[in-house]
């Protein structure tokens, strides 16, 4: 089915190295119908893409489904399509599930589906070739849930562990050969991390995913131009923070009189004008249906139309430019301060999981 079909049906119903110097771093029924107000029309918007290696187009603007509900993940995607938003970026399990509910109704080629593998650094692998070996049954698992014989991107987390990471990356680079996984990339690597993996790696990730917002500067303590220089593109989510470390990131962004002076002068939002600003930099963004959330959870209710409504806004951060000197003054905010790779392992410096 095509997406056309699927927007008309809904209007009926992200060298060698030891662990320190490597890894520290140099530096709701959903189905039972939603109200008509929660369910988007068909947009003319238009997402735009990076080409990757083997010709492979990376929309610039994805649907960030962390901490959704099953259900919650199915709505928001579809709302995503409707929205003009086809690139899905979703966790491994329940919000994997939701998206793959979807995808019988759209034309596979019509969307990108961008998912996660863990390096289990938590509970750790017995040697490095455990590690590897679960990559191929991790694709094995998710592509027969989604239905479909490959998935767009396939992003590795990292671990403490440098021999995991490279055992793990060896494996994926053997997945895109064969097909299974058209890109790959990596999240939350901190400089050491990234440096562990380029040591061995025989493709370079084409992504780096860590988070990025108003308040933490333009280069994100150097790690946006390490990546960069190595023709690592910077894929960001946390464009109003992550309620994480600090709590309130999330709060003082959406109030910040910066943000609101600037959106009042374009007719927009603090949100989205700190959207604007990482899409305008040259970083693609992956956002969250609205701003209800926290660790471990985000909501996409059935019963209202704030999800459809952030959804669409989120696809209209393409519609207008900030200024430059719009743009310097973001650039110069200092707070709320932030860590790039907040997610990460407790290997690299400020994880969110670090002692």
């Amino acid at each position: 089915m095509s997406v056309h079909l699927l927007l008309t049906s809904l209007a009926s119903l992200q060298l060698r190295c030891d662990r320190r110097s490597a890894l520290l771093g140099t530096g709701a029924a959903v189905l039972a119908g939603p109200p008509a107000s929660a369910v988007l029309a068909a947009t003319t918007t238009k997402v735009p893409t990076w080409k990757l290696s083997g010709g492979v187009a990376f929309p610039t603007l994805a649907l960030n489904t962390a901490g959704l509900t099953e259900d919650g993940a199915e709505l928001a995607f579809r709302n995503a399509i409707a929205a003009g938003i086809t690139h899905a970026d979703f966790h491994p399990g329940i919000e994997r599930n939701g998206v793959a509910r979807v995808l019988p109704q759209v034309d596979r080629k019509s969307v990108f589906l961008n998912t996660k593998i863990p390096t289990n650094w938590a509970k750790g692998w017995s040697s490095p070739s455990e590690a590897a070996a679960s990559v191929p049954k991790f694709l094995d698992e998710n592509l027969a849930i989604l239905g479909t014989d490959y998935v767009d991107m396939l992003m590795l987390r990292d671990s403490t562990d440098p021999a995991v990471m490279q055992a793990m990356w060896a494996e994926m680079e053997k997945a895109k050969a064969d097909g299974r996984a058209r890109s790959l990339g990596v999240i939350n690597y901190c400089e050491g991390a990234l440096s562990c993996l380029l040591a061995t790696a025989n493709e370079l990730p084409a992504i780096n995913y860590f988070q990025m917002h108003a308040g933490m500067g333009p280069d994100s303590g150097s790690l946006r131009a390490f990546g960069e220089s190595r023709g690592i593109r910077t894929f960001a989510y946390g464009h109003v923070g992550e309620r994480a470390n600090p709590t309130d990131d999330t709060d003082e962004l959406l109030s910040s009189p910066t943000l609101r002076r600037i959106g009042a002068a374009h007719g927009r939002t603090a949100e989205e004008v700190a959207l604007r600003w990482v899409l305008q930099s040259g970083a693609a963004a992956s956002v969250r249906p609205t701003t209800d959330f926290r660790k471990g959870f985000s909501a996409c209710d059935p019963t209202t139309s704030a999800c459809a409504d952030g959804l669409r806004s989120s696809a209209n951060a393409f519609s207008y430019k900030l200024s430059a000197a719009e743009m310097k003054e973001i650039d110069s905010m200092t707070s709320p301060r932030g860590f790039p790779t907040i997610f990460s392992s407790p290997g690299c410096p400020e994880s969110f999981f670090a002692k």
